[in-house]
């Protein structure tokens, strides 16, 4: 055999073997050679489901993994294979294996973007977080700004304010990277705007970028214009004093109005996926707009 499994040319799939045989196939999502990658893997991350069902079914075991703790339905998810992953979890692949790096294949899942897939997993019993904090799906799902994973997560009960000291809360990430679509999902979802990391806030994050759109998006969700971070600077101290956004700054800093401080303080009393409640209030539209910053 020449370790090049078949089905889309119609040859046949290689007989099983052990998991510690040397393989040199390549793997596409690292760049280099697994000594046991196995075509199980290579059809999973190709998202080659009639190939994935042969092998299964001449007897590959769908918990096969890597040197690295890599399994199949790893690379289903990572590649976004819905099909594939949902095969495999039918078959009693691990739904919340782990890699040396921490990564279950509900991170994949994030770090791909395939909601569909989070979705599966967490019908299937995957971890919304480990305890360990070194691969958390919903900060990467933030930082990369898929909101549809995002927002899956959080439907399932994932603490949208989760704080971990070398990443900060999912919402600082999606600031720091400046995915406003998300940020505006993790706000309108309840997420506390002033939760950073450490004594930076997501304010600070997105001062410091300039981007005047989310300071401004920010500022209308409550977010405190006087907070220091570890250096004592307030967000508009990070902000060069010619640029337009300081100007922002001074028009926005001072309490708020009376009707944003009515806002937030309802919006408060609603929770986690605000969005959500509000738009099933017994209210006049304008209303319900309103509360959702629409």
């Amino acid at each position: 055999m020449d370790g090049q499994e078949g089905g889309a040319d119609g040859s046949n799939p290689e007989e099983p073997r052990v998991a510690s045989d040397p393989r040199l196939l390549s793997n596409p999502w690292v760049g280099g050679f697994v000594s046991d990658w196995s075509p199980l893997h290579e059809a999973a991350v190709h998202g080659r489901q009639l190939t994935l069902r042969k092998l299964i079914s001449q007897g590959w075991l769908v918990n096969i993994i890597t040197a690295d703790h890599v399994s199949p339905l790893h690379e289903a998810c990572l590649g976004g294979h819905l099909t594939c992953a949902n095969i495999l979890l039918r078959h009693g692949a691990q739904v919340n294996g782990m890699t040396t790096n921490w990564h279950t294949p509900l991170f994949n899942a994030c770090v791909s973007g395939s909601w569909h897939c989070v979705n599966l997993l967490l019908h299937y019993g995957a971890n919304l977080q480990l305890q360990n904090d070194l691969a958390s799906p919903i900060h990467e799902a933030a930082k990369r700004g898929h909101v549809e994973c995002v927002d899956t997560l959080v439907a399932h009960g994932c603490n949208i304010d989760h704080n971990i000291s070398h990443l900060g809360t999912p919402l600082y990430l999606a600031c720091e990277n400046q995915h406003i679509a998300c940020v505006k999902n993790l706000l309108q979802s309840g997420a506390d705007v002033n939760q950073g990391k450490g004594y930076d806030t997501p304010l600070h994050a997105v001062a410091s970028k300039l981007n005047e759109e989310l300071v401004c998006l920010l500022m209308d969700f409550g977010a405190d214009t006087y907070a220091r971070n570890a250096e004592g600077k307030r967000p508009v101290e990070l902000v060069p004093p010619e640029s337009p956004l300081a100007q922002v700054f001074l028009e926005r800093e001072g309490p708020p109005s009376l009707m944003q401080l009515c806002r937030l303080r309802i919006r408060k009393c609603f929770g986690i996926r605000q969005h959500h409640k509000i738009s099933t209030l017994c209210l006049p539209e304008h209303m319900k707009q309103f509360l959702l910053h629409l």
